[in-house]
């Protein structure tokens, strides 16, 4: 399974965007965003999102973004977007000149969460791996391509069967970056199933 430019399906194409089987580039439009009401109350749903369609229940997703963005909330990385209301996503999003935020958010039924941790404004570059085990999925970030480290795992309620993934690209505010995207494989499943703790066993009660 390749993740090549024949393959790939837009949801909300951008204006302007180069697409080869090695490289995407995809310059955001200012007020681009995806967040379903939670805190905030308003649901964003229209950002340029690029994807491909699989049936496969175990695999893994690697891409290597590059960004110049620069405002509050500039971001790009990896999605599994489903429909308006059931997605995840996973990215830097900028802060200030000081700080930004490596995150991730998880959308099932209409309701957003965002999970994030500080890293430095000067980190221009960060390398994604996204895996799936039937409907669980787990984001690993790394700063070299070699190294990952575990970002989140969650669950998505409507991954049945067939699920969409790939990239996404948005400025939320008054903004607009040039987001590049390489080094795009896929590959067996690196997150290895669990054989740690046993299920709990059934109470007498139920």
């Amino acid at each position: 399974m390749l993740f090549t430019s024949n393959k790939l399906i837009w949801t909300r194409k951008p204006k302007e965007y180069q697409i080869s089987d090695d490289k995407i580039e995809i310059v955001t439009l200012p007020h681009t965003d995806l967040w379903q009401r939670t805190y905030y109350n308003f649901q964003n749903d229209n950002a340029p999102v690029l994807q491909m369609a699989t049936e496969e229940r175990f695999f893994s997703f690697v891409v290597k973004t590059e960004f110049d963005g620069k405002h509050r909330f500039d971001q790009c990385g990896v999605v599994v977007y489903l429909d308006s209301e059931n997605w995840l996503k996973a990215s830097i999003e900028c802060e200030n000149e000081v700080m930004q935020h490596l995150g991730s958010v998880v959308t099932n039924g209409g309701y957003s969460d965002w999970a994030t941790t500080e890293i430095c404004a000067s980190i221009k570059s960060m390398w994604y791996r996204l895996s799936r085990r039937d409907n669980d999925f787990c984001v690993e970030n790394s700063f070299d391509g070699n190294i990952f480290k575990q970002m989140r795992i969650c669950h998505l309620d409507k991954a049945n069967d067939k699920i969409n993934f790939g990239i996404y690209a948005c400025s939320p505010e008054d903004s607009s970056f040039v987001a590049t995207f390489t080094n795009m494989e896929i590959k067996e499943c690196q997150w290895k199933r669990h054989d740690g703790q046993q299920p709990d066993e059934p109470s007498l009660n139920e």
